[in-house]
């Protein structure tokens, strides 16, 4: 008999509840009876089929920020089936990694304090850093 049924995506309304911080999803699915609705939702989606009548609702859903899918609730009440879940912790499942110290090929080198050679590509004639400049012929433009 389902196959038979036109297949239909609910009107839907989805946003984020600052102050409960969980997501509110609404699903229009009007003359479904409650032990026909099928929710399923996953950690990044939201699953909906209700028959009813000769209409079968279907609606897939991706969430843009995850959700705790064990801890969801879902009421339906005149024909509007509403469901909060709330946003999973993004770091929750994070694991720490713990950084060790590299052998003593990674500790720092001892500078030595002696005249260094000019760069390469410094440009023009100038003379390395903390010489004078009164040595440097200089270029007059005529």
């Amino acid at each position: 008999m389902s196959d038979d049924r036109i297949k239909l995506a609910p009107e839907t309304v989805a946003y984020a509840d600052g102050k409960t911080h969980k997501l509110v999803v609404e699903f229009a699915i009007p003359g479904a009876p409650t032990e026909s609705i099928d929710v399923k939702i996953l950690g990044d989606s939201i699953h909906l089929t209700a028959p009813a009548r000769d209409i079968e609702y279907v609606a897939a859903l991706a969430l843009a920020w995850p959700v705790k899918p064990d801890k969801a609730e879902a009421i339906y009440e005149h024909g509007l089936l509403r469901i909060e879940v709330p946003f999973k912790d993004p770091m929750e499942d994070a694991v720490k990694v713990t950084v060790k110290t590299a052998g003593a090929e990674t500790k720092p080198a001892a500078i030595k304090a002696e005249a260094a050679s000019p760069a390469v590509g410094r440009g023009g004639n100038k003379p390395p850093a903390g010489q004078p400049a009164s040595n440097v012929p200089s270029h007059a433009s005529a």
